[in-house]
């Protein structure tokens, strides 16, 4: 009997593209009938960012250098390609780029249960869609106790440094394999491919994985 294929993924929560790419994935194992093991990484686009946040218009106008106009635009064809995978995106002008750093300690800690693919689902969804903050610990046990998991567990670690070490490690780790943007995903612990690739991509490159003749 063959194994599943594994499939580490390193990502952020507030990443569009992580999202959309995720999704596409998904679509693609459906449709190559591939069983699939998800494994998720740490990666935070802004580990600096302040406790307050940023709005996200100003935050993309000064990190990339781009105009109003543009980040619209931008948001505009993250919301169609979101759309087309089945994701809501929902943007906002009051929107915050925020810190995630407790998001990836609880995403570990879910992990320890096999549930990290839940929570990370959550928290996409609980950010781009309905438009929580989730580097509020507040909003962040809401998040625990709609998906049935212990609170007052998550509360613990998130009042201590628990899985705080883990994650920078991870984190370390995968900066130390080259790893710069995201989504990385990480074929059979082989293959990189970077970015959403588009589910037509994803379903040739599992073919040709399936097949042997990835090169």
């Amino acid at each position: 009997m063959n194994q599943p294929l594994r499939i580490d993924i390193v990502s952020d929560v507030v990443c569009p593209w992580c999202v959309i790419g995720y999704n596409q994935l998904q679509a693609a194992l459906e449709a190559t009938d591939t069983e699939a093991e998800i494994y998720w990484h740490p990666f935070e686009l802004n580990p600096d960012m302040p406790a307050e946040g940023q709005n996200l218009r100003e935050h993309l106008s000064g990190k990339y250098q781009i105009t109003p106009e543009q980040s619209a635009a931008t948001r505009e064809h993250i919301t169609k390609t979101g759309a087309d995978v089945g994701f809501d995106f929902n943007f906002t002008d009051d929107m915050r780029m925020v810190k995630t750093f407790d998001a990836h300690r609880l995403i570990h800690w879910a992990g320890t249960f096999d549930k990290a693919t839940e929570m990370k689902e959550a928290l996409f969804a609980a950010y781009f869609t309905d438009g929580r903050d989730v580097s509020d610990r507040g909003t962040l046990g809401v998040i625990v106790m709609e998906l049935g998991l212990d609170w007052a567990e998550a509360r613990k670690i998130l009042q201590s440094d628990q899985y705080a070490e883990e994650v920078r490690d991870h984190e370390g780790y995968w900066t130390s394999q080259g790893i710069r943007s995201v989504p990385a995903m990480i074929f059979d612990e082989k293959y990189l491919v970077n970015g959403a690739q588009g589910v037509e991509a994803y379903v040739q490159f599992l073919t040709d994985l399936r097949e042997g003749s990835v090169d």
